[in-house]
């Protein structure tokens, strides 16, 4: 782009510096002008190079004619800004500048001034003019930087060439030299820009020039890859820049009036001058436009940022980069194949996502957690491995796990998404996405587009996580609720049919694949129930009822409505419609009790392998430990000497461990996996006190490495031992090493801990249940607080969703007798003032 700024003047066949038009009549400029407007097969940049051709001659002819008559020597009409890069659209204002080298009679010279400025009056455009000499214009380009940036599209018509060849040179040398102090003020001029006229991409009336994501971004691109510092991602911005243009040209050939703003009596005509099938078709096209630039401004800045940073300069650049501020330029690990170096997620050296189809989703889950952007060459090299070897289908746990944590990442996941949404990853990934990517919403209600929508939907249902069992349902469910509106007809029935197709897909299981589709079906169900009907009609709530299915699905329904809701704008929701729903929810639950449900059991009975161990744990009094490495196989067989490395990486490892039954095993358990990086995607704890013999608990994990190997069976069982004999304090390691990267704490805003006591769940014990963001050493310090509390453990069923943890502790008193209602809610309580 550095060279295209520079070195042209504009669209092919635009006249560049030094040339001289052949002078025209000046009456014979408007009936042209007019002629060209009216010829329907002149469109796009053709006419738009045409018409500042025939306005180049026009002026050229004016002052060639008025200056001569005058004598006047030493001087020059320069077009700037739009003009000056030959994009005249039918009602665009003139940019000119009459450049003088300062020896002129200045009552001559502002006659000549006259002579050209009143005739383009007198034909009712707009005209932004000056009289300068090069030094005056740069020092107005010192003291403004719009003039400066005007400046860098300077185009010679007519008059002296050396004069602004002259000016063009010591513009851009100026520019280079200024820009490290610069940039900030244009970025700031840009987002300032943005808070007052809103995303482009999202606007029902958008601005195209003004609007974030318009045509005044896409100048701003220009100016910084003329500062040589940096430059923007060049696939589609041109062709972006163009679709914007065009559209503005029709915009102004159907209202006759030099607007930008494409407001809604427009859209028919407009898309009608531009040959497409509807106004939806050109809202559409233009938000794609709006976000190819907005992309490209966002990675554009970002390298700004990372250059003058690496130059020693400390500009204040607001709102560069979402998140803490990236320091140094080291490599921290963020998950396997994932670091962290100069403020983004990048693939590591050793990375091959041509080997690891779920490698994308790892490190765009793992840049979510982070809140740090993912980088643009690391997508690009994922996208190029993604043609080749796609993710087999269904997918494997792993990479729905990911996608989950993405998902559930909160605000984070936005920026995320859309970066992979740029690079096309997640059409692919999901293709049912095509249909609904910038489709427009033409209900005010609505703040999004439906994309948009379904994301931040599932930003505003990852707050609500705490309040569900599966909050990866809920997250999936969020976004899919509204798929089916890239379809004809009730977008509800035909996204239920789409979401049991994406579920499949995604390797969600018969009855989770139901409820997700269930889900879909019914996510308005709720919220026009409760608004629309009589809720104390019985009628009512058993239709509800009826359609839900089970409390399970109620609750996350619950809080599905509430999430799209918050997501869809301000009007849809309000403590009113809020209070309904959940009184409608309350009346559905108490008619759904009557029916038998799921009940959180202990585990089942141990296998022959946890017998073994059990009884070999007997035998040496000590913990015993057994790994088992659970890898999945490639999708298809590969042949040749790279099949074997080919393989996609173990997705969890099966580790049991037996111990004599005594105090402190599982914080001692889950604080030694920590302190080995291992992540606990479930777990299950029993007591083996089966004959009379001396009681065993049975501790069965699924493990997976967050980077790097996986450890040695025998230094984790060393290990455990120095922890259950106080060798070894875990706390203070893990606090060590939390100290330790402590500048790399996840930077996504997770709800709260949740932990409440579920009374008569179980007749033999007391289940408390958590819910909280998983993190290293979670399960340790819920370990640490039930000791604490004095209770004993009986069983325990932890599950990872995402990167939320939903754990289930079946507790007794020392006596081995369910605690009472108020002690149990006093452990609740203590619990999950240990996790706050």
């Amino acid at each position: 782009m550095t060279e295209s700024v520079e070195e042209t003047a504009g669209p092919a066949g635009t006249p560049g510096p030094g040339s001289e038009p052949a002078p025209a009549p000046e009456g014979s400029y408007p009936a042209a002008r007019l002629r060209l407007l009216q010829d329907d097969t002149a469109a796009g940049p053709d006419r738009r190079a045409a018409l500042a051709r025939l306005t180049d001659d026009w002026l050229a002819g004016l002052l060639n004619r008025h200056a001569t008559a005058a004598g006047l020597a030493g001087t020059a009409l320069v077009a700037v800004g739009g003009y000056g890069r030959g994009e005249l659209s039918p009602r665009s204002d003139l940019d000119l500048l009459l450049l003088h080298d300062g020896r002129a009679d200045a009552g001559a010279l502002a006659a000549l001034a006259d002579h050209l400025w009143y005739p383009v009056w007198d034909l009712g455009l707009d005209l932004d003019h000056s009289v300068r000499t090069p030094a005056e214009a740069r020092k107005a380009a010192r003291d403004d930087l719009k003039v400066q940036l005007g400046l860098l599209d300077a185009r010679h018509l007519a008059g002296d060439p050396e004069l602004t060849a002259a000016l063009r040179s010591t513009a851009y040398a100026d520019w280079r030299e200024s820009a490290p102090k610069r940039l900030p003020e244009l970025h700031d001029l840009c987002q300032e820009r943005a808070e007052r006229h809103g995303e482009l991409q999202f606007l029902l009336e958008p601005d195209l020039k003004e609007a974030r994501g318009g045509l005044r971004d896409a100048t701003a691109l220009r100016a910084v890859a003329a500062s040589w510092l940096a430059d923007a991602p060049r696939g589609g911005l041109e062709a972006a820049r163009t679709r914007l243009l065009d559209t503005r040209d029709a915009l102004h050939l159907t209202t006759g009036r030099a607007t930008d703003r494409l407001s809604l009596q427009e859209h028919p005509q407009v898309a009608e001058a531009l040959g497409m099938l509807d106004a939806d078709a050109l809202l559409r096209q233009t938000y794609e436009s709006a976000r190819t630039i907005s992309y490209a401004a966002d990675v554009t800045w970002r390298e700004v940022r990372r250059v003058l940073r690496a130059r020693s300069v400390k500009p204040v650049l607001r709102g560069l980069l979402p998140g803490r501020d990236a320091g140094k330029a080291e490599r921290t690990p963020l998950a396997e194949g994932v670091v962290e170096l100069d403020g983004e997620a990048v693939l590591a050296r050793t990375a091959r996502p041509e080997r690891d189809p779920v490698l994308v989703l790892r490190a765009a889950a793992a840049a979510a957690q982070a809140g740090v952007p993912l980088a643009t060459h690391s997508i690009r090299r994922c996208a190029e491995a993604a043609a080749t070897r796609p993710l087999p289908v269904p997918w494997p746990a792993e990479a729905r796990e990911e996608l989950v944590t993405l998902l559930g990442a909160g605000t984070y996941t936005v920026p995320v998404w859309e970066a992979l949404e740029a690079e096309g990853l997640i059409t692919r990934l999901l293709p049912d996405w095509e249909r609904v990517r910038c489709r427009p919403q033409r209900n005010p209600v609505h703040t999004w587009t439906v994309d948009r929508h379904l994301i931040e939907t599932a930003v505003r249902a990852s707050a609500l996580t705490r309040r569900v069992h599966r909050p990866d349902l809920l997250l999936v469910a969020a976004l899919l609720h509204d798929i089916g509106k890239g379809w004809p007809g009730d977008h509800s029935v035909a996204g239920e049919t789409i979401a049991r197709d994406v579920a499949a897909r995604l390797g969600f299981g018969a009855r989770d694949t139901a409820v997700i589709a269930t889900l879909v079906r019914h996510h308005l169900l709720l919220i026009e129930t409760a608004t629309r009907r009589d809720l104390d009609d019985p009628a009512t709530v058993g239709a509800v009822a009826e359609a839900v299915g089970g409390v399970g699905t109620l609750e996350l329904l619950h809080a599905l409505t509430e999430a799209d809701a918050l997501a869809t704008g301000p009007a849809a929701w309000s403590a009113w419609r809020g209070g309904l729903v959940a009184d409608l929810v309350k009346r559905v639950a108490a008619r759904l009790a009557g029916e038998p449900e799921e009940e959180v059991r202990p585990a089942d009975e141990p296998t022959a392998e946890q017998q073994r161990l059990a009884a070999e744990a007997r035998r040496t009094t000590g913990p015993v430990l057994a790994l088992h490495t659970r890898a999945e196989t490639p999708t298809e067989p590969e042949d040749g000497a790279g099949a074997e490395e080919s393989a996609r990486r173990p997705v969890g490892v099966e580790l049991l461990i037996a111990v004599p039954e005594q105090s402190g095993v599982l914080p001692a358990a889950a604080g030694v996996l920590a302190l080995h990086r291992l992540t606990v995607r479930a777990a299950d704890l029993l007591v083996l006190d089966q004959g009379g013999e001396s009681p065993v608990l049975l501790l069965s994990w699924r493990v997976a490495a967050e980077y790097g190997s996986l450890p040695d069976a025998d230094r984790l069982r060393v290990d455990l031992v120095r922890a259950l004999d106080g060798s070894l304090d875990i706390p203070a390691r893990l606090a060590e090493r939390e100290a330790a990267y402590a500048r790399r704490a996840r930077a996504a805003i997770a709800p709260p801990p949740r932990v409440s006591a579920v009374t008569g769940s179980s007749r033999t014990a007391t289940v408390i249940e958590v819910r909280a963001q998983d993190a290293h050493g979670l399960l340790h310090r819920i370990g640490r607080a039930l000791e604490t509390a004095g209770v004993a453990v009986r069983s325990a069923h932890i599950s990872t969703l995402g990167a939320n943890a939903v754990d289930a502790f079946y507790v007794t008193d020392p006596d081995g007798a369910p605690l009472a209602d108020t002690a149990a809610h006093e452990l609740a309580a203590a619990v999950e003032s240990a996790l706050g």
